[in-house]
Protein backbone atom coordinates (compact mmCIF):
# COMPACT_ATOMS: atom_id res chain seq x y z
CA UNK A 1 0.00 0.00 0.00
CA UNK A 2 1.23 3.32 -0.51
CA UNK A 3 1.88 5.81 2.04
CA UNK A 4 1.02 8.97 -0.08
CA UNK A 5 -2.10 9.60 0.79
CA UNK A 6 -1.18 9.22 4.56
CA UNK A 7 1.70 11.44 3.87
CA UNK A 8 -0.41 14.28 1.61
CA UNK A 9 -3.22 13.75 4.87
CA UNK A 10 -0.64 14.79 7.69
CA UNK A 11 0.73 17.72 5.24
CA UNK A 12 -2.46 19.29 4.85
CA UNK A 13 -3.42 18.65 8.42
CA UNK A 14 -0.58 20.72 9.57
CA UNK A 15 -1.43 23.62 6.89
CA UNK A 16 -4.83 23.74 8.17
CA UNK A 17 -3.76 24.09 11.99
CA UNK A 18 -1.52 26.41 11.20
CA UNK A 19 -3.71 28.70 8.79
CA UNK A 20 -4.29 32.18 10.21
CA UNK A 21 -8.17 32.84 10.74
CA UNK A 22 -9.53 35.91 12.82
CA UNK A 23 -9.14 35.93 15.91
CA UNK A 24 -12.76 35.61 16.83
CA UNK A 25 -13.12 32.07 14.76
CA UNK A 26 -10.28 30.64 16.48
CA UNK A 27 -11.87 28.77 19.10
CA UNK A 28 -13.91 27.05 16.68
CA UNK A 29 -10.62 25.25 14.33
CA UNK A 30 -11.09 21.64 14.77
CA UNK A 31 -8.19 20.05 15.44
CA UNK A 32 -6.93 18.91 12.55
CA UNK A 33 -3.97 16.98 13.07
CA UNK A 34 -6.01 14.74 15.92
CA UNK A 35 -8.56 13.86 13.39
CA UNK A 36 -6.14 12.53 10.97
CA UNK A 37 -3.94 10.67 13.12
CA UNK A 38 -7.44 9.16 14.49
CA UNK A 39 -8.44 7.97 11.36
CA UNK A 40 -5.11 6.42 10.08
CA UNK A 41 -4.71 4.87 13.47
CA UNK A 42 -8.27 3.42 12.58
CA UNK A 43 -7.77 2.95 9.26
CA UNK A 44 -4.33 1.36 9.45
CA UNK A 45 -3.35 0.26 12.57
CA UNK A 46 0.03 -1.90 11.82
CA UNK A 47 1.26 1.62 10.07
CA UNK A 48 0.30 4.59 11.76
CA UNK A 49 0.53 4.47 15.58
CA UNK A 50 1.88 5.62 18.66
CA UNK A 51 5.58 6.83 16.86
CA UNK A 52 3.50 8.75 14.14
CA UNK A 53 1.58 10.04 16.79
CA UNK A 54 4.37 11.40 18.63
CA UNK A 55 6.10 12.54 15.64
CA UNK A 56 3.54 14.57 14.95
CA UNK A 57 3.46 16.37 17.82
CA UNK A 58 6.67 17.16 17.89
CA UNK A 59 5.89 19.18 14.49
CA UNK A 60 3.58 20.63 16.08
CA UNK A 61 5.52 21.65 19.22
CA UNK A 62 7.95 23.05 17.28
CA UNK A 63 5.12 24.86 14.61
CA UNK A 64 3.93 26.16 17.99
CA UNK A 65 6.78 27.21 20.01
CA UNK A 66 5.31 25.52 22.75
CA UNK A 67 6.92 23.17 25.92
CA UNK A 68 8.35 20.40 23.65
CA UNK A 69 6.79 17.06 24.17
CA UNK A 70 3.63 18.51 25.16
CA UNK A 71 2.04 17.86 21.90
CA UNK A 72 4.00 15.03 21.31
CA UNK A 73 2.88 13.28 24.18
CA UNK A 74 -0.67 13.86 24.47
CA UNK A 75 -0.91 13.07 20.37
CA UNK A 76 1.07 9.61 21.55
CA UNK A 77 -1.52 8.79 23.96
CA UNK A 78 -4.89 9.60 21.38
CA UNK A 79 -2.99 6.98 19.11
CA UNK A 80 -2.69 4.60 22.01
CA UNK A 81 -6.42 4.62 23.09
CA UNK A 82 -7.56 4.75 19.31
CA UNK A 83 -4.88 1.88 18.47
CA UNK A 84 -6.80 -0.25 22.26
CA UNK A 85 -10.34 1.04 20.39
CA UNK A 86 -9.87 0.54 16.79
CA UNK A 87 -11.59 -2.67 16.24
CA UNK A 88 -14.42 -1.55 18.28
CA UNK A 89 -14.74 2.00 16.92
CA UNK A 90 -14.42 0.99 13.17
CA UNK A 91 -17.66 -0.56 13.71
CA UNK A 92 -20.02 2.49 15.01
CA UNK A 93 -21.87 4.20 12.62
CA UNK A 94 -20.55 7.99 11.71
CA UNK A 95 -22.80 9.31 14.62
CA UNK A 96 -21.11 7.40 17.65
CA UNK A 97 -17.49 7.69 15.90
CA UNK A 98 -18.01 11.50 16.62
CA UNK A 99 -19.04 11.25 19.80
CA UNK A 100 -15.83 9.02 20.50
CA UNK A 101 -14.13 11.64 18.31
CA UNK A 102 -15.06 14.53 20.79
CA UNK A 103 -14.09 11.84 23.83
CA UNK A 104 -10.51 11.98 22.44
CA UNK A 105 -10.21 15.31 21.59
CA UNK A 106 -11.13 15.90 24.80
CA UNK A 107 -8.36 14.31 26.44
CA UNK A 108 -5.76 15.69 24.00
CA UNK A 109 -7.15 18.93 24.90
CA UNK A 110 -6.88 18.00 28.82
CA UNK A 111 -3.84 17.12 28.46
CA UNK A 112 -2.14 20.06 27.03
CA UNK A 113 -4.74 22.42 29.71
CA UNK A 114 -2.90 19.74 32.17
CA UNK A 115 1.23 20.22 31.53
CA UNK A 116 0.43 23.92 30.35
CA UNK A 117 -1.52 24.71 34.19
CA UNK A 118 1.37 22.72 35.59
CA UNK A 119 4.11 25.19 34.32
CA UNK A 120 1.77 28.05 35.10
CA UNK A 121 0.64 29.39 31.66
CA UNK A 122 -3.13 28.29 31.49
CA UNK A 123 -6.42 29.78 32.97
CA UNK A 124 -9.17 27.48 32.54
CA UNK A 125 -11.49 29.37 29.85
CA UNK A 126 -14.83 27.70 28.07
CA UNK A 127 -13.63 28.60 25.07
CA UNK A 128 -10.55 26.33 25.31
CA UNK A 129 -12.64 23.16 25.35
CA UNK A 130 -14.60 23.95 21.76
CA UNK A 131 -12.11 22.49 19.48
CA UNK A 132 -13.50 19.15 20.47
CA UNK A 133 -17.15 19.91 19.47
CA UNK A 134 -16.24 21.34 16.22
CA UNK A 135 -14.04 18.33 15.38
CA UNK A 136 -16.98 15.96 16.09
CA UNK A 137 -19.11 17.90 13.88
CA UNK A 138 -16.06 17.96 11.23
CA UNK A 139 -15.63 13.89 11.76
CA UNK A 140 -18.23 12.52 9.43
CA UNK A 141 -17.04 14.79 6.49
CA UNK A 142 -13.18 14.45 7.20
CA UNK A 143 -13.66 10.11 7.30
CA UNK A 144 -15.54 9.65 4.10
CA UNK A 145 -12.80 12.16 2.27
CA UNK A 146 -10.14 10.11 3.68
CA UNK A 147 -11.43 6.53 3.33
CA UNK A 148 -12.13 7.69 -0.35
CA UNK A 149 -9.11 8.76 -0.80
CA UNK A 150 -7.63 5.92 0.39
CA UNK A 151 -10.01 3.44 -1.81
CA UNK A 152 -8.85 5.88 -4.34
CA UNK A 153 -4.75 5.02 -4.02
CA UNK A 154 -5.96 1.18 -3.15
CA UNK A 155 -7.73 0.41 -7.15
CA UNK A 156 -4.66 1.92 -8.77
Amino acid sequence: MNNLPVMVSFLLALLLTSLPIPETAVMFRPEWLVLVLIYWCMATPERIGIFTGWLMGLLLDVMYGSMLGQNAMSLSVIAYLVGILHLRVRMFPLWQQSVMVFVLVLVHLGINAWIRGITGQFTIVWTYWTPALTSALVWPFLFILLRDLGRQRIKR
